[in-house]
C-alpha cells in the first residue's frame, strides 16, 4: 500500500489532471450497468444535497453556518443505487442546475418514472420539465407568501391516518396553485398540526407541511406516504457517508476532493451491486460495517495442493456454502 502523502499527491495530480469529470463518468457508466442487470421495470428519483463539514482553507460557508462541501446526490429508491453524484463547493445553493442534474438522471436511467425531492427542487423549470418528461413528483413546497395564501382558503380538512388506518394528531387538505405564470396548475398536498409550544389560540397556532404534486391518481394520504419514503435517501447517504467514511475530506485542493468523493460513491455503488446480484436477499438490507465483519473479514489460507491452489475458510458450513453460491453467481455475471 502506499503511504498517506503518496495517495494525496496522486489525488491532487487527478483532480488537476481531468479526473474529477473522470471518476463521475466511470461512477455514471457503472451506476447504468448495475441498474440494467437488477431488471426493474421502472424507478423513482430521490434528489438530495449533504453537507459535508470541513476545516479547509478553500471551504465555503454552508447554509448550515459550518466550512466544508455539499454535494448533490439522485437515488434509485427501488435498489438504494446512487444514479449520479455533483461535488459542489459549500456556498453552492442545492437549487443550482437543478434541471441540467435531472436531465443527466434521465439519461442514465430512462425507466425513472416518478421524482421526490425537498424544497431545493421547488422551481418552475423543474416542474415544467417534470410535466414535459411524463414524470409523476411530490417535492416539499416553500411556504413562501403565494403558498400561504392559497393555505388560508383551505376549508376542508380531514384527520390524516398512518398506512394502519389509525388516527393520527394531524390534519391533511388540498389545493391548486400555479407558480406565477409559468408552467401548468399543479396540487397542494397540507398538512396541519397545532404547535404544542405556543398558548391555546395563538395566532398562528398552527405547524404547516406542505407538498407540491402532479400526482392526481392518489389521495392525499398516499401522496404523503409516497413522499415520506424519501427518508430513505437520507438513509444512504448517512451510510455513503459513515460507512464508506465520506463524512471526511483528505486533502486541502478542492478538485483532490471531488476525486476522493467521487471514489466513496464507486465504491458504496459497487458494494450495493454485491448484495443485489451476487448475495442472498437477506443480505440485501445489511449495511456495509455489518458486510465487512460478517463476511469480508473472515480468515483464510491459499494452499498449494495436488497442482492446484486451496483456499481455506475459517467459517462455517453454513457461510461456506454462501461462498459458493456467490461464486458461482459472479462466473455467471462475467
Amino acid at each position: 500500500m502506499p503511504s498517506l502523502s503518496t495517495y494525496g499527491d496522486w489525488l491532487v495530480r487527478m483532480g488537476s489532471g481531468g479526473g474529477v469529470a473522470a471518476i463521475r463518468a466511470v461512477n455514471d457508466e457503472v451506476a447504468e450497468t448495475i441498474h440494467r442487470r437488477t431488471g426493474t421495470s421502472d424507478y423513482t428519483l430521490d434528489v438530495d444535497a449533504t453537507v459535508i463539514e470541513a476545516e479547509k482553507q478553500e471551504a465555503e460557508w454552508t447554509y448550515k453556518k459550518v466550512r466544508g462541501y455539499q454535494p448533490m446526490l439522485g437515488f434509485l429508491a427501488e435498489t438504494g443505487l446512487c444514479l449520479t453524484h455533483e461535488f459542489r463547493k459549500g456556498n453552492r445553493p442545492a437549487q443550482h442546475g437543478a434541471v441540467r442534474f435531472l436531465k443527466r438522471c434521465l439519461k442514465l436511467c430512462p425507466k425513472i418514472r416518478r421524482l421526490r425531492s425537498d424544497s431545493a427542487f421547488y422551481q418552475a423549470d423543474v416542474l415544467a420539465w417534470c410535466e414535459e418528461h411524463d414524470l409523476g413528483y411530490t417535492i416539499t413546497a416553500d411556504q413562501d407568501p403565494a403558498v400561504k395564501e392559497v393555505i388560508k382558503t383551505v376549508r376542508d380538512w380531514t384527520t390524516l391516518r398512518d398506512k394502519d388506518g389509525k388516527p393520527t394528531d394531524r390534519e391533511v387538505g388540498a389545493a391548486i396553485h400555479a407558480m406565477a405564470k409559468k408552467g401548468e396548475p399543479f396540487r397542494l398536498v397540507i398538512q396541519r398540526w397545532r404547535d404544542p409550544q405556543l398558548p391555546l389560540f395563538q395566532k398562528p397556532d398552527y405547524c404547516y407541511y406542505v407538498i407540491a404534486t402532479n400526482r392526481d391518481d392518489r389521495s392525499p394520504e398516499e401522496v404523503i406516504r409516497f413522499h415520506n419514503e424519501r427518508g430513505q435517501a437520507e438513509n444512504e447517504i448517512k451510510e455513503l457517508k459513515i460507512g464508506f467514511r465520506m463524512e471526511q475530506m483528505t486533502s486541502g485542493d478542492y478538485r483532490a476532493n471531488a476525486v476522493w468523493f467521487g471514489l466513496g460513491v464507486l465504491t458504496y455503488n459497487l458494494t450495493l451491486a454485491e448484495k443485489l446480484l451476487f448475495l442472498d436477499a437477506e443480505w440485501k438490507t445489511k449495511t456495509v460495517a455489518t458486510l465487512r465483519r460478517q463476511l469480508i473479514e473472515t480468515a483464510g489460507r491459499l494452499v498449494r495442493h495436488g497442482r492446484g491452489l486451496v483456499l481455506r475458510l475459517a467459517a462455517s458450513w453454513e457461510k461456506f456454502q454462501l461462498y459458493l453460491r456467490i461464486r458461482a453467481r459472479l462466473a455467471a455475471f462475467v
